[in-house]
């Protein structure tokens, strides 16, 4: 008997070329139009010109959407290798914010490198979820479930929550935690511990009350009553409400939103910008972008499911559910559902590092696509 029957056939390795044939184009092309649909809402916000948003923002995509390629067809056995080290890195980068970070719109939370900035809190999203599915690769059910494997996950959520939160941003660190706990659900800790971690947070907000900034609390007042000073600290959202509710249910009209074009509206251009759309294309427009991110954010989790590696599953549901976080925040607060937190609508907010972070999630997810059927044998490590 030959040796190929003895083991059965070699696994033959792809090229980078079959690999972007192996691409789902019919999502990555999605993915253009939410992008698409964003270049119009900067170009409206900017009373009909390019300049200086729209075509900013179209150059990153470009940049970003290369690199997207370029993760996908990478071998996920890579990315699971780096999955610690982009951990340690991202740290690094939050520790040098607080050296020498930028400091823009009440908190010091960029980095400066020249052709643009970026907030290293924005891609530690994806490093976390990295360092976490890297973690539970080959720990069986029980393993998972066991309370002392707890220890090290909580060290990979908690240290980079801690320095983001002291930038400070609050929202950014409680999107982390968001992530990092959908990650410890899809690796099958128990439901009682999120239920018992919940009550336990619940007891404690009279005493983290105390020690939220003012600007913080007022949001969260804003929230629970708008109403309660319309002029201050609640005109952005009481503005975003009448926005939202006057664009009806086919909108009026490209460039014709009234709240938008008279500057009524504040912070169109990022967290409200999903305001500008509703105004100007109304629930129909609405709904239709809504739908083209879950088809995306669906994708993923189905990719995740039909993974054949414990890390190729945590990281492309992980990376789908946190991406979800994003764009569930972003309506949840310009509806006045939730307090105003500063998270933008990804591809669609003017910012570079939410778009970046999008891009290099969904060349991961794409990653695992290509390389779903790829068995990743557990290798013992520092951390996992």
């Amino acid at each position: 008997m030959g040796t190929a029957r003895m083991f059965g056939p070699r696994r033959v390795e792809k090229n980078i070329f079959q690999r972007l044939m192996d691409i789902n184009w019919g999502i990555v092309f999605v993915n253009v139009l939410i992008a698409a649909a964003g270049f119009a809402m900067l170009y409206s916000v900017a009373g009909g010109a390019w300049e200086p948003w729209a075509s900013t923002q179209a150059v990153r995509f470009a940049g970003a959407f290369v690199l997207m390629l370029i993760i996908a067809v990478i071998d996920i056995r890579y990315w699971m290798a780096f999955a610690y080290p982009a951990w340690f890195i991202g740290v690094l980068l939050l520790v040098a914010v607080e050296v020498m970070g930028a400091v823009g719109m009440g908190g010091q939370r960029w980095l400066d490198i020249g052709v643009m900035r970026i907030q290293p809190s924005e891609l530690m999203k994806i490093a976390v979820v990295m360092a976490l599915a890297r973690y539970f690769h080959g720990r069986n059910y029980d393993q998972s479930r066991n309370l002392r494997s707890l220890v090290i996950p909580l060290v990979l959520i908690l240290v980079p929550v801690a320095l983001v939160v002291i930038q400070p941003d609050l929202g950014t660190g409680l999107m982390i935690v968001a992530g990092g706990a959908a990650i410890l659900f899809l690796a099958g800790l128990p439901a009682w511990l999120f239920i018992a971690a919940g009550l336990v947070v619940a007891a404690a907000i009279p005493v983290g009350w105390q020690f939220l900034r003012d600007y913080q609390k007022d949001r969260v007042l804003t929230f629970l009553n708008p109403e309660s000073d319309p002029l201050g600290a609640g005109y952005q959202i009481t503005q975003s409400k009448i926005a939202l509710g006057s664009g009806g249910l086919t909108g009026k009209g490209f460039l014709e939103g009234t709240q938008s074009q008279l500057n009524f509206l504040p912070e169109m251009k990022t967290d409200f910008i999903f305001t500008v759309l509703a105004e100007e294309f109304g629930l129909i427009g609405a709904v239709i972008v809504l739908a083209l991110y879950m088809i995306v954010l669906a994708y993923g989790m189905l990719i995740g499911i039909g993974c054949r590696s414990q890390f190729g599953r945590l990281l492309a549901s992980g990376l789908a559910m946190s991406l979800f976080l994003y764009v569930l925040i972003n309506v949840a607060m310009v509806m006045g559902l939730m307090p105003v937190v500063g998270v933008p609508l990804p591809m669609i907010s003017y910012g570079g590092s939410a778009m970046l972070t999008w891009m290099i999630a969904y060349g991961l997810i794409l990653s695992v696509a290509i390389h779903r059927h790829v068995s990743l044998a557990p290798k013992g490590s520092g951390l996992g």
